[in-house]
């Protein structure tokens, strides 16, 4: 992180959910020579509506063997989760770096709990990402209502007191952008920029407008989270994959051949990534 804000430009987080798409991203950051950030939503794995129960060991060993095994630079992230739990066991599972987020928290509630993780976390030498303000959804319209933008002066003083190493705000950016781009308020981030001392992150990438997104590198962004693209993109390939008249279900399923699933979602999410490389002026400081 440190040293993507001294050179100017961001470290791309592309979210995954299998091993393929965890392939995907890496192969794009290698043959770009990328810095990347891998990892998993935390929201999503302990969701109490999820129908079967996740191992989280699981999703840290295989996210951290595949960021040991890297070509590049690569950190991994259990990100936005508001089950404290879970957020501490990520800790203990392999993380590098996890993220408690709770947008139905108190503010208050929400810096105490925070704080409490980061002092567990970094007794283990992780990091801790959090927000302050809240992101709109824009799945069918956008709520302003159930959004907030980040104070500068709010964010100085939650930084001072989690002493968390990472900040995401929330300056025109939004979650699950599902079509078209948004503006961001540049003012505003610069103003959080001069008020605080810690890398910000920017999540609702996929909806970023591309001008505007190169102009934040220069006022603190060293992050920007990518999800809701690739998994349009995966699906979209599998969808047409799945139009092959095949009936061994090898050829379809872990043979390896060109129109194995497997091997078509990863490079569905290989080239989704690579598309956004050259917005994060990453390629090449590996």
């Amino acid at each position: 992180m440190q040293h993507a804000r001294r050179n100017g430009y961001a470290l791309g987080y592309f979210e995954s959910w299998s091993i393929e798409s965890l392939c995907g991203v890496i192969d794009a950051a290698e043959q770009t020579r990328s810095p990347v950030i891998i990892g998993f939503n935390g929201e999503f794995l302990s969701h109490c509506n999820r129908v079967e129960t996740e191992r989280l060991s699981l999703y840290g060993a295989l996210g951290r063997a595949a960021a040991e095994t890297a070509g590049v630079p690569c950190g991994l992230i259990f990100n936005e989760c508001a089950q404290d739990e879970w957020t501490r066991g990520a800790v203990n599972a392999g993380f590098n770096l996890v993220m408690p987020a709770d947008p139905d928290a108190t503010h208050d509630d929400y810096l105490n709990r925070v704080r409490a993780i980061t002092d567990y976390a970094h007794t283990f030498g992780v990091a801790v990402e959090a927000e302050i303000g809240k992101l709109p959804f824009s799945t069918c319209h956008i709520d302003e209502r159930e959004s907030s933008l980040t104070s500068p002066e709010d964010a100085a003083a939650f930084v001072a007191q989690t002493g968390v190493d990472i900040l995401a705000v929330s300056i025109g950016n939004v979650h699950v952008a599902l079509n078209g781009c948004y503006m961001l308020d540049l003012e505003r981030l610069a103003a959080i920029h001069a008020a605080t001392n810690v890398p910000l992150a920017l999540h609702g990438g996929t909806g970023i407008d591309a001008d505007h997104l190169r102009k934040t590198f220069a006022l603190g962004v060293t992050k920007v989270n990518y999800g809701t693209y690739i998994k349009q993109r995966y699906l979209a390939a599998l969808r047409h994959a799945l139009e092959v008249e095949e009936i061994n279900p090898h050829v379809l399923l872990g043979i390896g051949s060109e129109v194995d699933l497997m091997v078509v979602g990863r490079r569905a999410v290989r080239e989704a990534v690579l598309e956004r490389m050259p917005l994060l002026n990453s390629a090449g400081k590996a």
